[in-house]
């Protein structure tokens, strides 16, 4: 991949570890926290975390209505990756504010933590 790689490697580790994956959900439970691509124009990237601590470092400012919330490596790969595909959402591998970061796409993501759901 990128010169990034490390950092990709280091998300599915964590992601390994846990069996989850954490995203921002408002506090009303229905909308999950998505932003304009760095990378590219009129594209969605839905930012995601290896940990619900990295994922609550965000909930400030535009995302202060947001908190962390986890949604399980199986239920990400049956059901999310589809749904983002189809929606033609990226996602963000660990997300930093104002840092350039991974995004790819979700059957991408979904090849790696496949691979790791099987060991």
């Amino acid at each position: 991949m990128t010169e990034m790689q490390p950092q990709l490697s280091e998300f599915v580790d964590n992601i390994k570890d846990s069996q989850v994956l954490w995203g921002l959900m408002d506090k009303d439970g229905e909308g999950w926290v998505v932003c304009d691509s760095s990378i590219y124009e009129e594209t969605d990237v839905m930012p995601l975390w290896s940990s619900e601590a990295k994922a609550a470092e965000h909930c400030s400012e535009e995302w202060a209505t947001y908190r962390p919330a986890a949604i399980p490596l199986v239920e990400f790969l049956e059901y999310w990756v589809e749904d983002l595909n189809n929606d033609g959402v990226l996602v963000g591998v660990d997300w930093q504010a104002n840092e350039e970061c991974i995004e790819l796409d979700p059957i991408d993501l979904a090849k790696q933590l496949a691979e790791i759901e099987t060991e």
